[in-house]
């Protein structure tokens, strides 16, 4: 429910930055509806994604020092605060509403960036290794649920106003075409976020710390095993010697040699893989207009007066939400502990790299009346190979292959670095992608490179992630501690101890 109240969060924004033209930025004198300039588009849109990325990296790192479950509560308060605050911006001058909403945006992105690591984390630790990579794909599988049932949110708000509140279209009355009343509609689909995150509050505070934290970092093995013993309701005598013995090891630090010896490769792998993953992934609205433009989901926007626009905009993200990202999830779920992270990576990125350079290669035959089908069909397949790839991999390998006493840090490290990705690709790639043309451009935009160029660098990102999943190990069917080597480290410091000891007595 948290990975659910977060992408509901996270994407709930791009159903109302459309309304949000129309109420705060309307000109009379224009033909066109009123929409959110470049900059305040960029703004809007995009801080939360950065308050996710300073989140992932201070609650990740928190994590680790605080324990999971203590964490886990303050991002959810976080959160709800954020989310009714959002829907209360100040005022109703445009910069008062625009600057508040931003704002709140950030500090809201701020605690679902804890949910990222932490989530994770606490999935790897509580499951067992045969399942381990299933459970946590399902938890990142919710995105796609928290992505529904945002546009169905917004398309039951924008039709009930819609139907109570009726107005001409932009082109008939631009004036009229916009009421009073739709200012409430995009608040009450920000404010919703909240309900999911409180009914989930209760069930986090009962949840006990994790045993592996409570053994491996807080180093208190009979607690760790009592917890244990009450998840799984049995006992666990034998247990507790084990964890007994995993606390006598010798520890080394994230900046350490040893860290970079053992796991440098490893992070360097996760961290490169998942931002070049968001680079490509986040991109998809370079030509997801022209796809709603070519099923005729969207008419022109002088045809349709505010509410009906969002409604339509909403009914359009819900079924690309309904057939193509959650079957790609799911389809994850169920392989993942069949056919490996590895292979599943792999074959991802490959797949998007494949799919993107057959939207490039013939990018005018796509555009052309007519062919606009197959276009669709071949961005609806790099979609799927994302989500059934390394939008799910690359969430769940850094859960598994790093020792636990940093495994919350490391993982927040390389979904920071997926989150900058998101962030090139949502902005870079919204500019990059202009015509070069002055004259094409979109209103305030400076000329770019075109979308078939940029279809061809979103392909070099792939091939980029494809190389760099070489350097992350295959983490199926083996325990967290085998992965992440505390196994041998336990072994190594049992080693020593009974050289010291035999030392001793020889003397």
């Amino acid at each position: 429910m948290g990975f659910f109240t977060d992408a509901y969060d996270l994407f709930s924004i791009s159903l109302v930055t459309k309304l949000l033209g129309r109420i705060y930025y309307f000109d009379p004198s224009s033909k066109a509806p009123g929409s959110l300039p470049p900059n305040v588009s960029a703004a809007v849109n995009g801080v939360a994604f950065c308050g996710t990325l300073a989140g992932q990296l201070f609650f990740g790192w928190l994590g680790d020092k605080m324990g999971r479950k203590k964490v886990y509560g303050m991002t959810l308060m976080l959160m709800v605060i954020c989310c009714l605050a959002s829907g209360l911006s100040f005022g109703s001058e445009p910069k008062g509403v625009m600057g508040t909403l931003c704002f709140f945006r950030f500090w809201l992105g701020f605690g679902i960036g804890g949910d990222y690591p932490l989530s994770a984390t606490i999935m790897s630790e509580y499951a067992n290794k045969r399942t381990r990579g299933a459970f946590i794909a399902a938890v990142f599988a919710m995105q796609g649920f928290g992505n529904l049932t945002g546009g169905i949110i917004a398309i039951i708000i924008s039709a009930s106003f819609k139907a109570s509140f009726d107005a001409p279209a932009y082109k008939d009355d631009p004036a009229e075409s916009t009421v009073p009343q739709a200012d409430y509609a995009w608040r009450i689909v920000l404010m919703f976020g909240a309900i999911p995150a409180l009914l989930t509050y209760y069930w986090r505070m009962k949840m006990p710390e994790t045993a592996r934290y409570t053994a491996l970092v807080a180093k208190n093995a009979k607690k760790a095993t009592s917890d244990m013993a009450r998840v799984l309701n049995v006992e666990l005598a034998e247990e507790q010697h084990k964890a007994e013995e995993l606390e006598r090891r010798e520890e080394y630090g994230l900046f350490s040699r040893q860290f970079a010896k053992r796991h440098g490769l490893h992070l360097l792998g996760t961290t490169v893989c998942w931002f070049m993953l968001d680079v490509a992934y986040y991109s998809q609205n370079l030509f997801q207009k022209d796809i709603y433009a070519a099923v005729n989901w969207l008419p022109k926007a002088d045809t349709m007066n505010a509410l009906e626009e969002m409604f339509k905009i909403s009914r359009a993200q819900t079924l690309v939400a309904l057939c193509g990202t959650i079957p790609g999830y799911w389809f994850t779920v169920f392989f993942i502990d069949i056919i490996g992270r590895f292979a599943i990576q792999l074959g991802g990125f490959f797949f998007m790299t494949a799919f993107m350079l057959g939207l490039a290669i013939p990018y005018q035959h796509w555009t052309t009346p007519g062919h606009h089908v197959g276009f669709i069909v071949m961005y609806a397949f790099t979609f799927f190979f994302a989500n059934f790839g390394p939008n799910s991999t690359t969430f769940i390998v850094p859960a598994e292959i790093f020792p636990a006493r940093l495994r919350s840090t490391c993982h927040g490290i390389s979904s920071a670095a997926g989150k900058a990705g998101a962030i090139v690709g949502s902005f870079g790639f919204l500019y990059a992608a202009q015509s070069p043309d002055p004259t094409k451009t979109d209103a305030g935009y400076p000329p770019g490179i075109g979308v078939r160029n940029s279809l061809f660098m979103l392909a070099g990102c792939n091939v980029l992630g494809f190389v760099f999943t070489f350097l992350v190990p295959e983490s199926r069917g083996k325990s967290l501690e085998e992965l992440s080597g505390e196994r041998d480290e336990e072994a190594a410091s049992l080693d020593k101890q009974q050289t010291v000891g035999g030392d001793q007595s020889s003397e």
